[in-house]
Protein backbone atom coordinates (compact mmCIF):
# COMPACT_ATOMS: atom_id res chain seq x y z
CA UNK A 1 0.00 0.00 0.00
CA UNK A 2 1.16 3.29 -1.19
CA UNK A 3 1.93 6.04 1.86
CA UNK A 4 1.58 9.53 0.92
CA UNK A 5 4.30 11.83 2.76
CA UNK A 6 3.89 15.97 2.96
CA UNK A 7 6.84 17.52 2.97
CA UNK A 8 6.66 21.46 3.88
CA UNK A 9 9.03 24.06 4.24
CA UNK A 10 11.36 23.70 1.31
CA UNK A 11 14.33 25.94 -0.26
CA UNK A 12 12.63 27.47 -3.37
CA UNK A 13 15.60 26.52 -5.20
CA UNK A 14 14.97 22.27 -4.35
CA UNK A 15 13.55 19.97 -7.32
CA UNK A 16 11.92 16.62 -7.48
CA UNK A 17 15.76 14.79 -8.41
CA UNK A 18 16.68 16.30 -5.65
CA UNK A 19 13.75 15.38 -3.42
CA UNK A 20 13.78 11.77 -4.92
CA UNK A 21 17.37 11.09 -4.22
CA UNK A 22 17.19 12.52 -0.49
CA UNK A 23 14.36 10.35 0.37
CA UNK A 24 15.18 7.52 -1.35
CA UNK A 25 17.79 6.91 1.09
CA UNK A 26 14.97 5.51 3.94
CA UNK A 27 12.86 3.57 1.00
CA UNK A 28 11.72 3.23 -2.15
CA UNK A 29 10.12 6.61 -3.37
CA UNK A 30 7.05 5.89 -5.70
CA UNK A 31 6.46 9.41 -6.89
CA UNK A 32 7.19 13.19 -5.76
CA UNK A 33 5.25 15.86 -6.68
CA UNK A 34 6.52 19.40 -6.27
CA UNK A 35 3.81 21.92 -6.07
CA UNK A 36 4.63 25.10 -8.53
CA UNK A 37 3.34 28.68 -8.70
CA UNK A 38 1.24 28.48 -11.82
CA UNK A 39 2.68 31.99 -12.89
CA UNK A 40 6.31 31.72 -12.17
CA UNK A 41 7.05 28.42 -11.78
CA UNK A 42 9.28 28.56 -9.26
CA UNK A 43 8.87 25.71 -6.27
CA UNK A 44 5.97 26.96 -3.73
CA UNK A 45 8.19 25.09 -0.73
CA UNK A 46 6.02 21.62 -0.09
CA UNK A 47 5.68 18.61 -2.31
CA UNK A 48 3.83 15.36 -1.59
CA UNK A 49 6.26 12.45 -1.30
CA UNK A 50 5.10 8.50 -2.15
CA UNK A 51 6.19 5.67 -0.55
CA UNK A 52 5.65 1.99 -0.83
CA UNK A 53 5.51 0.91 2.38
CA UNK A 54 4.09 2.08 5.82
CA UNK A 55 7.45 1.24 7.56
CA UNK A 56 9.75 3.06 5.33
CA UNK A 57 6.77 6.20 5.96
CA UNK A 58 7.87 6.00 9.27
CA UNK A 59 11.72 5.85 8.63
CA UNK A 60 11.36 8.63 6.53
CA UNK A 61 9.71 11.04 9.20
CA UNK A 62 12.07 9.55 11.88
CA UNK A 63 14.96 10.19 10.13
CA UNK A 64 14.34 13.61 8.06
CA UNK A 65 11.98 15.76 10.04
CA UNK A 66 13.32 18.50 11.19
CA UNK A 67 16.61 17.59 9.41
CA UNK A 68 18.25 20.30 6.81
CA UNK A 69 17.89 20.11 2.80
CA UNK A 70 19.45 23.21 1.08
CA UNK A 71 19.36 25.36 3.85
CA UNK A 72 15.51 24.72 5.08
CA UNK A 73 14.53 22.40 8.11
CA UNK A 74 11.96 20.51 6.39
CA UNK A 75 8.48 19.25 8.07
CA UNK A 76 7.79 15.81 6.88
CA UNK A 77 4.41 14.63 8.57
CA UNK A 78 1.77 12.23 7.11
CA UNK A 79 -0.21 13.61 4.22
CA UNK A 80 -3.77 13.82 5.50
CA UNK A 81 -7.04 12.05 3.57
CA UNK A 82 -8.90 14.22 1.50
CA UNK A 83 -12.39 14.14 2.14
CA UNK A 84 -14.89 12.57 0.11
CA UNK A 85 -15.99 14.29 -3.26
CA UNK A 86 -18.68 16.37 -2.95
CA UNK A 87 -17.96 18.60 -0.36
CA UNK A 88 -21.06 19.32 2.49
CA UNK A 89 -23.35 18.59 -0.18
CA UNK A 90 -23.02 15.17 -0.30
CA UNK A 91 -22.44 14.73 3.25
CA UNK A 92 -26.02 15.74 3.27
CA UNK A 93 -27.03 12.71 1.75
CA UNK A 94 -26.42 10.62 4.46
CA UNK A 95 -29.43 11.84 5.74
CA UNK A 96 -32.09 11.50 2.91
CA UNK A 97 -33.64 8.34 1.75
CA UNK A 98 -31.06 6.07 -0.41
CA UNK A 99 -31.18 6.47 -3.36
CA UNK A 100 -33.97 9.91 -3.05
CA UNK A 101 -32.10 13.28 -3.72
CA UNK A 102 -33.79 16.23 -3.93
CA UNK A 103 -36.79 16.72 -6.65
CA UNK A 104 -35.80 17.13 -10.47
CA UNK A 105 -37.10 20.18 -12.19
CA UNK A 106 -39.46 19.31 -14.49
CA UNK A 107 -39.73 21.58 -17.79
CA UNK A 108 -43.39 19.91 -18.18
CA UNK A 109 -44.29 21.08 -15.03
CA UNK A 110 -43.15 24.09 -13.85
CA UNK A 111 -43.36 24.86 -10.49
CA UNK A 112 -44.62 28.79 -11.02
CA UNK A 113 -48.42 29.67 -11.46
CA UNK A 114 -49.09 31.05 -14.41
CA UNK A 115 -48.49 35.54 -14.30
CA UNK A 116 -45.72 34.46 -12.04
CA UNK A 117 -45.20 36.02 -8.33
CA UNK A 118 -47.62 39.10 -9.08
CA UNK A 119 -50.49 37.37 -9.47
CA UNK A 120 -49.93 35.48 -6.15
CA UNK A 121 -49.64 38.70 -4.34
CA UNK A 122 -52.74 40.33 -5.41
CA UNK A 123 -54.27 38.71 -2.82
CA UNK A 124 -52.74 41.00 -0.19
CA UNK A 125 -53.88 44.51 -3.03
CA UNK A 126 -52.94 46.57 -4.78
CA UNK A 127 -50.02 48.40 -1.50
CA UNK A 128 -48.82 51.95 -1.82
CA UNK A 129 -47.71 53.77 -4.31
CA UNK A 130 -43.38 54.25 -3.89
CA UNK A 131 -42.66 57.36 -2.12
CA UNK A 132 -41.46 60.29 -4.33
CA UNK A 133 -38.21 62.15 -3.48
CA UNK A 134 -38.34 64.91 -1.19
CA UNK A 135 -38.06 67.74 -2.79
CA UNK A 136 -35.09 70.28 -0.54
CA UNK A 137 -35.58 74.12 -0.61
CA UNK A 138 -33.77 76.57 -1.21
CA UNK A 139 -32.29 77.45 1.63
CA UNK A 140 -31.23 73.68 3.00
CA UNK A 141 -27.83 72.29 2.39
CA UNK A 142 -27.32 69.63 -0.80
Amino acid sequence: MEIKMHVGNLALSTTEADLRRYFSRAGDVTSVNLKQDQDSGQSSGFASVTLDTQSEAQEVITRFHASFLAGSRLNVTLAKAKPAAGGYQSQLGAFSAAGHGPPKANPAHPRAAPGGYKSRLSAYGAGSPPPQPRRRGRNQRH
